[in-house]
């Protein structure tokens, strides 16, 4: 019953705007009381957990990220992928979006990152082509989310660490229903494209108008760029990035954390070498947003720790497995309601605080109901995403709206589209058919 009421209290105080670390501590402490649970053995048992060098491969690889970031990546991808034959067609500034997204979200670790930066770069581009206002910033909202699947993704290392379980498997468990998502994400954006029919009157007299303006941006670009040294304009050597990363990682010759190093000494020549874009003021907000969030991500391992403790010592997973099972013994409907479930806090939550809270705590159900852990990794994967972009709260739709300049209003019907049309299809076959995502573990010997 305790915890019942804590669950209630820590979704009000996210509902209210109360921060995510403060809630877990409020829920924590109404537990305790009622229980009489020894607050300094909660503490020392969290601090144990949390200090795992596992966990230095995220200020390191948000680090890298960050660095990466400044160094213009975002801007060299885009342009390489538009000179492809993809690239020249209306319908394909879509589909660059999505895969620029994807590689970038995956290069940053970041969702929030990544729909800032490629939103910025590609929502004038978008107009352009006569994409509605609400499309622009939906399908960046949603592509924002898919360096959760593309490894290397930190939100993977976090589950790792929770469930404790390999890092490299976890990766490999999200890779294939990230490449669908990629997919589904592209064909229904070219549909939704098509059947506006490149938008109304009154837009493309504002395309017009814009066109107009990024003449005289690319124009002034240009003679900027005389007066500046020569920089490196291929998106190339930021992109071998991952690729050494993981290859060393999958090769066996560095750890995770050993790997996440790497980035950060191959990030800091290329930025400052190559690209000319890191000085040492981008390096020191660089240093001083990576040290910002590993504090806020630490403190939030810390509270989600002891409130997990708690939740399964007062056999939360079993109440829930028993909710479940009372209202169906049915495998199959147990996992839609574990889905629905996830998505919901997906809303109500970021996308680390419900991968540290809601790991332990499901992952008990999920072996009762012979789901193996991999499985899990990628099923937690595609529905924290999707909770992410869902409305009514959906954070990353917010932040879209108010990078790309479009209504939230006129975003609600496409991203509801996505969600039906990519996303769900994604989860769907993500959860009830486990070789979907199990098949590259199995195959690479991770199972």
């Amino acid at each position: 019953m305790l915890a019942l009421i804590a669950i209630l209290v820590l979704i009000v105080s996210m509902v209210i705007g109360v921060p995510v670390y403060l809630g877990f501590l409020v829920a924590s402490v109404i537990i305790c009381f009622g229980t009489g649970a020894d607050p300094q053995m909660l503490l020392m048992n969290g601090y144990n957990k949390i200090n795992s060098v596992l966990l230095l491969t995220i200020p390191l690889f948000v680090l890298a990220g960050s660095l990466i970031n400044n160094g213009g990546l975002g801007e060299k991808l885009v342009n390489a992928v538009e000179k492809t034959k993809v690239g020249k067609s209306k319908t394909g500034l879509g589909v660059i979006t999505v895969v620029a997204c994807a590689v970038f979200g995956a290069v940053s670790g970041s969702s929030s990152a990544t729909v800032s930066c490629i939103g910025s770069i590609m929502a004038p581009r978008l107009r352009e082509n006569n994409y509605p206002d609400g499309l622009i910033g939906a399908l960046i909202a949603s592509s924002g989310v898919l360096g959760i699947l593309i490894p290397p993704s930190m939100l993977m290392i976090l589950f790792a660490w929770a469930a404790n379980v390999s890092v490299l498997g976890c990766f490999i468990a999200t890779v294939v229903p990230g490449i669908l998502l990629v997919i589904l994400l592209s064909i229904v954006q070219v549909v939704i494209y098509k059947k506006e029919n490149g938008g109304v009157t009154e837009a493309i007299i504002k395309n017009a108008q814009i066109k107009e303006e990024i003449k005289s941006e690319k124009a002034a670009a240009k003679l900027a760029a005389k007066s500046k040294k020569k920089k490196g304009e291929s998106a190339i050597p930021a992109l071998i990035m991952p690729i050494i990363i993981l290859g060393s990682i999958y090769g066996g010759w560095l750890t995770a954390t050993e790997a996440a190093a790497l980035s950060v000494l191959y990030a800091i020549p290329i930025g400052i070498f190559y690209y000319k874009e890191i000085d040492w003021k981008v390096y020191r907000a660089a240093m001083l947003d990576a040290g910002r969030t590993a504090g806020v991500i630490m403190a939030m391992m810390l509270t989600v720790q002891i409130i997990s403790r708690l939740f399964i010592t007062e056999n939360l997973p079993d109440l829930i497995l028993g909710f479940l099972t009372g209202i169906s013994d049915n495998k199959y409907v147990i996992l839609l309601m574990i889905n629905i479930f996830m998505v919901i806090m997906g809303m109500l939550m970021d996308d680390c605080s419900n991968t540290i809270l809601l790991t332990p705590i499901l992952l008990p159900i999920m072996t009762a109901l012979d789901i193996h852990v991999l499985h899990f990794a990628a099923i937690l994967g595609v529905n924290i995403g999707m909770g992410n972009i869902t409305p009514p709260t959906a954070p990353l739709l917010y932040l879209s709206g108010r990078i790309t300049g479009s209504q939230v209003k006129n975003m609600l019907k496409p991203t509801i589209i996505l969600i039906l049309f990519a996303w769900i299809p994604t989860l769907i076959i993500t959860t009830y058919f486990p070789g979907f995502s199990t098949f590259l573990p199995k195959l690479l010997g991770y199972m």
